[in-house]
């Protein structure tokens, strides 16, 4: 496998908001690029959308950037294809193909079976897979990410944060990706404290907000007052019972939440019971999905697109990192420590 720095891409992508993304409709998609290059560049959602404030927004937010850059506009050198159930991937990926899209983006370890059909059926087409591998193919590069890494940095801050010992994780479905999260975030509370309580839960779904939102509000009733989630569009169900709860008290009382994959600090702002402007998001990990999307982009676009190879990206080359949006200075002392650590490899965080 090969590890890339991803540079300046972070930044570039996290000016960009998410904009013209209400339809799915990539009817004129097959017409020449307005900008500078004739490549064209689509991605494929997976169920949480393109919405979803986490994942697949991040990636949306890196392709726009790279339109940005070479004076593309939507549909017009580069779309996304959103999918509304595990139905819709093959679809999807056919649709792009069809309508002349040379590099596709295959966004979440669901879609691996989608993307390695379409990869076989469509040698001149480039694929990457974001979150999952798929080996011995050409027209293929596989890009995952060290999400134990950033979750542990998470557990450093819940476990300093914490008045009640008791702290939450809520994933989407559960499965190799998403359990890298749950034992990084695990590790990372209890190298600070071996006896907070942790409760894990999971949704077993990436859309249903509204069951994020009944699983967050049992666990803030349990007595936790810092959830951690990493669930694409469920995690907006956890963001709306942290603000329900936290409307009820006073501000110096409030709950926590701690996002992932994108800063998501704008999700936490709301108006305590004393009358007071706040925010509860603790934090975010951040997962450079957009960047990997966007300067991908550019080596296909430069003639050097990576086929074949496993792409890996964490904490050491910036790629993976931890938004100290609230943190105190303790909790923010500790995090600085523990990244050090990981990126001096004095501490190997578990991934299983």
């Amino acid at each position: 496998m090969n590890k890339r720095v991803l540079g300046t891409g972070l930044a570039a992508v996290a000016v960009l908001s998410l904009a013209a993304c209400g339809s799915r409709d990539a009817k004129d998609s097959g017409s020449k690029s307005e900008g500078k290059t004739d490549l064209k560049v689509a991605m494929v959602t997976d169920t949480g959308g393109v919405d979803d404030r986490s994942f697949n927004q991040s990636a949306w937010e890196g392709m726009q950037a790279w339109g940005k850059e070479h004076d593309l506009s939507k549909d017009k050198g580069f779309t996304y294809f959103q999918s509304t159930t595990e139905a819709d991937f093959s679809n999807n990926f056919n649709e792009a193909v069809s309508n002349g899209y040379g590099l596709i983006f295959g966004v979440g370890y669901k879609l691996t079976k989608a993307v390695s059909d379409a990869a076989d059926d469509n040698k001149d087409t480039k694929f990457v897979l974001i979150d999952d591998v798929i080996e011995g193919k050409d027209n293929v590069t596989s890009a995952t990410f060290a999400d134990n890494e950033g979750a542990y940095l998470a557990g450093v801050a819940a476990a300093k944060t914490t008045k009640t010992n008791k702290v939450g994780f809520i994933g989407g479905v559960e499965g190799p990706v998403i359990t890298r999260f749950e034992k990084g975030f695990v590790a990372g509370v209890k190298s600070v404290n071996k006896d907070i309580d942790i409760k894990i839960d999971y949704a077993a779904s990436f859309s249903d907000a509204a069951k994020g939102k009944t699983i967050a509000a049992a666990q803030y009733a349990s007595g936790i007052d810092v959830i951690y989630q990493a669930a694409g569009g469920v995690g907006n169900g956890v963001f709306s019972a942290a603000k329900a709860e936290n409307e009820s008290k006073n501000e110096a009382d409030k709950v926590w939440v701690i996002g992932v994959d994108r800063d998501q600090k704008d999700e936490g702002n709301y108006k305590s019971k004393d009358g007071k402007d706040s925010n509860f998001v603790l934090g975010s990990t951040i997962k450079g999905v957009g960047a990997v999307v966007k300067n991908l982009s550019d080596e296909t676009l430069k003639g050097n697109f990576p086929g074949g190879k496993h792409e890996v990206f964490g904490i050491k080359d910036g790629s993976v990192e931890f938004a100290e949006t609230n943190l105190n200075d303790d909790a923010k002392k500790a995090v600085d420590s523990a990244r050090t650590e990981i990126k001096e490899g004095k501490v190997e965080v578990p991934e299983k």
